[in-house]
């Protein structure tokens, strides 16, 4: 059996060549949706971004420290105490900054969850794809089999069971009936 030449003339670094073009795609999807974050969001992702560090849980607890530091040396030396204790005006501060950060990181999850969705759903088309190459293969070797003379024909259940093709309603369906047995006590 001669291969043709147009598989003859494919160079050895014909798949480093599609792993290439695969990470190309990849980057350039990432940077689609950069593209696509406006500048409040960019500033919004930069601010999550800082507030995520262990640098600003360090900044926080020194900012309390000096508060409450300040407050006792000021009563001490006799001086206007600003935010005597229980320290109101901190717990304010402290409460308003805890609900910008939560807003700031719901946010972004917000958007990294629209982002993963995207993702799955990408990852769920080309798991499609690849399980319909992969029945058609197993259809074209299986046939292949049967017409060769010099290859002993034999019965293979689960090559056939392969090379039926899988219903994507069907396998939904029957995680939905598994999930909800599942959830039964």
């Amino acid at each position: 059996m001669r291969l043709s030449t147009e598989n003859q003339n494919k160079s050895p670094d014909e798949p480093a060549h599609q792993v290439d073009k695969n990470i190309e795609s990849i980057l350039a999807f990432y940077k689609r949706e950069e593209q696509k974050l406006g500048h409040p969001q960019r500033i919004l992702e930069y601010a999550s971004n800082f507030v995520g560090r262990p640098f600003f849980l360090g900044t926080i607890l020194l900012f309390v420290a000096l508060w409450i530091l300040a407050n006792t040396m000021a009563k001490k030396m006799n001086w206007p105490v600003f935010d005597p204790a229980p320290f109101f005006w901190l717990q304010g501060i402290i409460t308003l900054c805890a609900l910008l950060i939560t807003t700031i990181v719901l946010i972004k999850q917000n958007r990294l969850a629209k982002f993963e969705e995207q993702r799955q759903h990408l990852e769920l088309q080309v798991n499609l794809i690849t399980e319909q190459k992969t029945t058609k293969l197993i259809n074209l070797i299986e046939e292949l089999r049967r017409d060769l003379p010099m290859v002993k024909d034999r019965d293979d259940p689960e090559a056939v069971a392969f090379q039926q093709p899988i219903n994507p309603d069907q396998v939904l369906s029957a995680l939905h009936e598994h999930g909800e047995t599942d959830e039964e006590p």
